[in-house]
């Protein structure tokens, strides 16, 4: 249910029907996803739960909330094996980087990370699961 919720809320702040561009690489969005993977790896809720957006962190209230909901919604971002950055696109201004995460089992899943930029840096807005490259919505 929580990874439903958080689906919805993503494609909500999506705009809609956008036409694609792709961009050049921006380290400080990846560093941002790679700050939250660290601290999913260390168990480190409040520290993951920093890397989330005002409006992902007024949605699940709490740290411990936003933790519970990744462990369960999404294992892959919980404990994260290989990671590997694919592109930075932008939907009519809505930036989403996709990401490879390849989990502790070897599985690969295919991630959309829509980001924001705060007064703080990047933060992470959302994540979608994504069809594998190559394989048709």
């Amino acid at each position: 249910m929580l990874r439903a919720l958080f689906a919805s809320l993503f494609l909500a702040l999506a705009a809609p029907a956008a036409a694609q561009e792709v961009l050049s690489p921006n380290p400080d969005i990846e560093a941002t996803i790679t700050g939250q993977f660290d601290a999913f790896r260390a168990e480190d809720a409040a520290g993951a739960w920093g890397f989330a957006s005002p409006n992902i962190q007024n949605l699940f209230g709490t740290p411990d909330n936003f933790a519970r909901m990744v462990e369960q919604g999404y294992p892959m971002v919980w404990m994260p094996g290989e990671v590997d950055f694919i592109d930075l696109q932008s939907f009519g201004g809505v930036l989403i980087q996709r990401v490879q995460v390849v989990d502790p089992s070897g599985t690969a899943h295919y991630l959309g990370y829509q980001m924001v930029e705060t007064d703080d840096g990047w933060r992470i807005n959302g994540v979608q699961l994504l069809p594998p490259p190559g394989v048709a919505a």
